[in-house]
């Protein structure tokens, strides 16, 4: 698959096969995201690889809403950010989360984005539990670092519809 092609097949997608995602795929995605620019080259995004069906089935609970495609995704990664090594964790997370969406559209897999970062437990408590409090109840979360995301993934038959057709006209302006 070139680079175009890459780009254009990443959708969310949120309804995946009961099918394993092998451990040397998934790493060979991560691996990827690895190489992701981080401000100062500070490389300040760690990464939590889950594979156990069950424990991704446990993550979902984490939100009463927007968490649903963990439910049922074979696998899921964690994405975090070390405090320490940089003020801009998140960006350099979210750059890193990108790419590692990319990474897996090219090794055939599926994805969706679940958002940790500020999100409570309960979306009519904004103010109680948040999501990674829950998390940390039961993953080796290290104590130095932010969550920014989950990523939901595995395979899919499901094919979202295309993107409409010239957006970019309304959303890019040019100075030449």
């Amino acid at each position: 698959m070139d680079f175009q092609q890459v780009i254009e097949a990443r959708r969310s997608v949120r309804k995946f096969r009961d099918e394993e995602v092998p451990h040397e795929v998934l790493a060979q995605a991560i691996e990827a995201a690895l190489h992701a620019p981080s401000s100062r080259n500070s490389r300040s995004t760690r990464f939590l690889a889950v594979r156990d069906a069950a424990t991704v089935h446990r993550m979902a609970a984490m939100r009463d809403y927007g968490a649903v495609p963990l439910a049922g995704a074979p696998a899921a990664v964690v994405v975090m950010g070390d405090r320490a090594a940089s003020d801009l964790w998140v960006d350099n997370a979210a750059i890193a989360a990108t790419i590692l969406q990319l990474a897996l559209v090219d090794a055939g897999l599926k994805s969706c984005w679940v958002h940790v970062n500020g999100r409570p437990r309960s979306k009519e408590r904004p103010d109680g539990e948040q999501a990674v409090d829950y998390l940390r109840t039961f993953l080796p979360i290290p104590e130095g670092c932010g969550v920014l995301c989950v990523i939901a993934l595995g395979y899919s038959d499901f094919e979202p519809k295309p993107l409409p057709a010239g957006e970019s006209v309304e959303r890019v302006q040019w100075v030449e």
